[in-house]
Order: C-alpha cells, then sequence, then structure tokens
C-alpha cells in the first residue's frame, strides 16, 4: 500500500498547484497545506523567499485551479493545517476555513493547543472535532514540546477527553522521541489513537533552546538521525498515514526545493514508509 505524503513544512509551503505536482512526480499520495503560504519573513529569515504569497481562502482561483490539480494528480489534501484552541478565542470562528477545505477534499483537520488549560483544551478541540466532522473530515491533535499539549501522554488525555471515535493523536517522529516518546508507549496506548504520522529523524536528544527553529528549518533526513523511524513504521498499521517533514532551509537553498523533496521521500521509502 502506498500511504506515502509530503507536509507544506517540507518545501516550506510552495504554493498548492505546483506542490501536488510535484507530490504526484515524486509517487506520494497526499500533501499537507494551511490555507495560506508561510512568509520566512516572520521567523527572522530576510534573505530566502522561495515562494509568492498566496492564499486558498482569499483567492477562488487558485480553488478551482488545485481541485483541478487533484483531480489531475489522484494527490488528496491529507492534512489541513492551521487551528488551535486557545482562551479567550471562540473554534467557531474556523467555520469558514473548515468550508475551504472541505471544497477541497481534504480528508482531516490538524489542530494543536499552546496554553495548560487541559479542560478547555477538551472542550474548545472537542467543538472542533465535531465542526470537522460534520464536514466530512477527520480531526487529530499534535502535541509540540512547549506549552499546553506538549506530550504525547497530554495528547492522549485530550483525544480521550474527546472520545477515539472523534479525534486522534498527530504523532510527529521528532516531536515524541525527544519529549520521551518510546515505541513501548505507543504499543501501550494503542496504535487505534494515533490518526496521522509525520516522520523526520533528529538528534535522539531533549529539546533545547533552539528546538523551535530547528523543527522549522533543520530537521534530518529519515535514516541520517538517532531516531528509531524503522521501529516506528513497523510498528504502525499499513494503512496509516505517513508524510514526511523534513524542512532543511540549507538544503533548500543548495539544491533546490524538487531535488530536497525527492531526496528525504526516497530515504523515507528506504526505511519502510
Amino acid at each position: 500500500m502506498n500511504r506515502l505524503g509530503i507536509e507544506q513544512l517540507t518545501l516550506l509551503a510552495m504554493p498548492p498547484v505546483a506542490y501536488l505536482r510535484l507530490a504526484s512526480e515524486l509517487g506520494c499520495v497526499s500533501i499537507s497545506t494551511g490555507i495560506t503560504g508561510m512568509p520566512l519573513t516572520m521567523f527572522g529569515i530576510e534573505d530566502y523567499a522561495p515562494w509568492p504569497a498566496w492564499s486558498l481562502r482569499d483567492d477562488p482561483a487558485l480553488r478551482r485551479e488545485t481541485i483541478a490539480a487533484m483531480r489531475d494528480t489522484g494527490v488528496k489534501i491529507g492534512l489541513a493545517e492551521g487551528f488551535r484552541a486557545a482562551s479567550g478565542a471562540d473554534v467557531a470562528d474556523f467555520a469558514a476555513d473548515l468550508d475551504i477545505f472541505a471544497e477541497l477534499g481534504a480528508l482531516r483537520v490538524n489542530a494543536i493547543c499552546m496554553e495548560n488549560d487541559m479542560a478547555m483544551a477538551v472542550d474548545e478541540l472537542g467543538r472542533l472535532a465535531g465542526m470537522a466532522g460534520e464536514r466530512g473530515m477527520d480531526f487529530t491533535i499534535e502535541f509540540f514540546p512547549s506549552e499546553g499539549i506538549n506530550s504525547f501522554e497530554r495528547a492522549l488525555a485530550v483525544v480521550d477527553g474527546i472520545g477515539r471515535d472523534k479525534a486522534k493523536v498527530l504523532l510527529d517522529s521528532m516531536h515524541f522521541f525527544r519529549t520521551g516518546g518510546t515505541l513501548d508507549k505507543l504499543r501501550a496506548a494503542g496504535t487505534d489513537v494515533i490518526g496521522y504520522v509525520q516522520l523526520a529523524d533528529a538528534p535522539d536528544t531533549p529539546p533545547k533552546e533552539s528546538y523551535f527553529m530547528d523543527s522549522l528549518f533543520a530537521r534530518l533526513v529519515p535514516g541520517e538521525g538517532e531516531l528509531p523511524l524503522a521501529g516506528l513504521i513497523a510498528a504502525l498499521p499499513a494503512d496509516m498515514p505517513v508524510s514526511v517533514e523534513v524542512p532543511r532551509l540549507e538544503d533548500m537553498r543548495r539544491m533546490g526545493p524538487n531535488a530536497h523533496a525527492a531526496r528525504v521521500i526516497a530515504a523515507a521509502r528506504a526505511l519502510g514508509a
């Protein structure tokens, strides 16, 4: 079964039509995308701007072109990004963006929570899961080693608070292993709680101050770090969506986006993904 996708972060938010065509050329079945591009200036990077600004929210023609490219290539949007729960905000405000992703045929919606109020997270993410479900999309929750839902254990607790029939954990291999995750913990939780896997390699060390920027621009190619990725892949059901998330800013500059993407996809396949 070919279940391999490529994440928007790998290509630093390449515009959707070119991104879908490249994914197809690489033999991938899915992509992830946000509703807009990701200008690198927001991260303090002023000397590299690979893509023009784009917005699926504001550009109906781009939505039509994206739907046509998906029809032509057979590649789907496996993950819709950019959703979160936060105190003082209302997830109902995401309704219009969810409508757009439903129009585009996205398979699932991903969300985060960077605040420590887990009762709020269960409530608001549960509402968001319901909104996704009403539009025919699955729902995942991602954890990131910062505040809020920052560990596999917290993500499990929130998912179980919502219900495993309504929400799943998005397992990012870098976040999982570097926050103390193990294959034994994964097996104990049950792989039925996982809805999507993002694959990247890294040093097997606890997060440091540079973790956020490293996770955006300096992950390692699968098989070139210290994480037990082959074991992770072997532990997953054969139909689990696996998508490669390996942003490497210097490689993008040096070899160009297409060659970088081809390299990381080939590396993932070599590990059995």
